[in-house]
């Protein structure tokens, strides 16, 4: 590869292109895997280093006077742009949404940002707006600004959707990797790998003996009702990557192992049978309605409970622990007593999916 000239900014000095193997981006750098980090690690971090964007948490978190706050943002460009169980617009207000609650915020505000491409069909864009009212209404928030802008035939793909929100952290709620301990047990809240399974069945058109829909759905109340219930360490959801990347990100972030229960990953047959015939695993396949939580031992069943008593919690199962062994690694013990590493995704398993 031949060496890049630095890049000549407006404020006069030359900045250097980050190393990189790849001349150009890739799906896969949208994948929220290996190749996801890399470009933030790289490309972006270092350019806008600061104390509030170092966490890299789903938000933002900051205060205000005596008043603490978390802020995020998120972009929609999933296709195709109507699955089983939901749209863009509904995904776009439940996706953020949830990460505001995995702040451990009461979502307040949203705004939303429409990309729409020449031709949509009118019909279609009045489905989504109509999806993202009964969203924001499902949630109990407000939507309060917005903008719209349209690009030429053949320059975009039907519709892009960017949310971003505003939510109240209360006092004494503390969310962050840095909290993790080890003994803390991994809770996750339902059954997993839906969301990608009905974005990949729409694509390639097949038909499974049941239909299976997106899990989209807003978990702010049912993260309301957790932290009622116990002291929560860590909430994260597991969207691009799936679980498996997920974990990996908090292994390395607290520099402790995560040792996780294959036969406790709560699955729904048809999804496993659907993974098997597609020849993917389905702890890599995205989730827009469920969230993982680290909870200390002491207040792990308390929590669980309390999450099993709402509907998108019914399922809640403990998968996990928090170990004091192969550090920032996840490891996962099989069914028949073995054990493999779960590294971070690699490459693209299903791009564009949220």
């Amino acid at each position: 590869m031949t060496n890049k000239p630095p890049i000549d900014l407006s404020g006069g000095f030359a900045c250097p292109i980050p190393k990189s193997e790849y001349e150009n981006i890739l799906l896969a750098h949208g994948s929220g895997g290996k190749l996801t980090h890399q470009l933030i690690e790289k490309m972006f971090l270092p350019q806008f280093k600061n104390k509030l964007l170092e966490p890299l948490h789903d938000g933002a978190v900051f205060t205000v006077g005596k008043q603490k706050f978390a802020f995020t943002t998120d972009s929609y460009v999933v296709h195709p742009i109507f699955f089983p169980g939901g749209n863009i617009g509904e995904l776009a207000v439940n996706g953020t949404v949830n990460d505001l609650a995995m702040c451990g915020a009461n979502p307040v505000y949203l705004s939303a940002g429409f990309i729409i491409e020449e031709g949509l069909p009118v019909d279609d864009l009045w489905k989504i707006v109509l999806s993202m009212q009964e969203a924001v209404k499902r949630a109990g928030i407000m939507l309060v600004t917005g903008d719209t802008k349209v690009v030429d035939r053949g320059k975009g793909d039907k519709i892009f959707i960017n949310t971003s929100g505003i939510g109240i952290i209360e006092n004494g709620v503390e969310i962050s990797p840095k909290k993790i301990k080890v003994g803390d047990k991994i809770i996750v809240s339902g059954e997993i790998a839906l969301h990608g399974i009905a974005i990949m069945s729409v694509r390639e058109g097949i038909e499974f003996e049941t239909e299976i829909k997106s899990d989209t759905a807003p978990l702010n109340k049912l993260v309301q009702k957790m932290l009622d219930a116990g002291n929560i360490h860590v909430l994260r959801d597991p969207t691009r990557g799936g679980v498996a990347t997920t974990l990996n990100e908090l292994a390395e972030q607290s520099k402790l192992g995560i040792l996780i229960e294959e036969e406790s990953v709560p699955i729904p047959d048809d999804v496993r049978g659907a993974c098997e015939i597609l020849g993917l695993d389905p702890l890599y396949i995205a989730n827009e309605g469920k969230l993982l939580a680290f909870v200390s031992p002491k207040e792990s069943a308390k929590v669980l409970s309390a999450m099993r008593e709402h509907p998108l919690g019914k399922h809640s199962a403990i998968i996990g622990e928090v170990v004091d062994e192969h550090h920032g690694t996840v490891v996962m013990k099989s069914r028949i007593g073995g054990t493999r590493v779960v590294d971070m995704l690699t490459g693209e398993q299903l791009p564009r999916i949220c």
